[in-house]
């Protein structure tokens, strides 16, 4: 598949339907901005307007999984437990270290003025990461 690109092109990520859930399609031309991508779908969802109201706030991100798949779950659910706990929506991403099973990252965002839904499970349902050689693509279903 040739069309989309990550945050260079025009389709980071599109909505899907699904039943009960909320459902993306993530497209990514490298594994980073697969993940970056990853963010900013899920970000669509916790807050629509980006508009922010607390000055910027940094964390570090330090994660390891079994695969890739388990790491884009882990890595979604860090981001959706800061927006749940403190209202927090990161938009800028530094990775430190990354490979298919482990990222570092600085993460930085800030506090949303609103969040429109509340992510409370990024889930493995149906879950497969697709790689090409034009890049990296899953649908991701989140339970709201």
């Amino acid at each position: 598949m040739a069309g989309p690109e990550d945050a260079c092109g025009p389709v980071r990520f599109e909505e899907v339907e699904h039943t009960a859930d909320r459902a993306l399609r993530i497209y990514g031309t490298t594994w980073e901005g697969f993940l970056v991508n990853a963010a900013h779908g899920l970000n669509s969802i916790l807050a629509p307007s980006p508009s922010r109201v607390a000055g910027p706030v940094a964390k570090e991100v330090d994660l390891e999984a079994i695969d890739r798949e388990s790491l884009l779950v882990a890595w979604l659910s860090e981001l959706a437990y800061w927006a749940e706990v403190e209202s927090l929506v990161f938009d800028r991403f530094d990775f430190i270290d990354l490979t298919p099973e482990k990222v570092r990252a600085s993460i930085r965002g800030g506090v949303a003025e609103r969040l429109g839904r509340n992510v409370k499970a990024v889930t493995y349902h149906g879950l497969a990461i697709i790689e090409t050689s034009s890049g990296f693509s899953a649908t991701v279903v989140f339970d709201v």
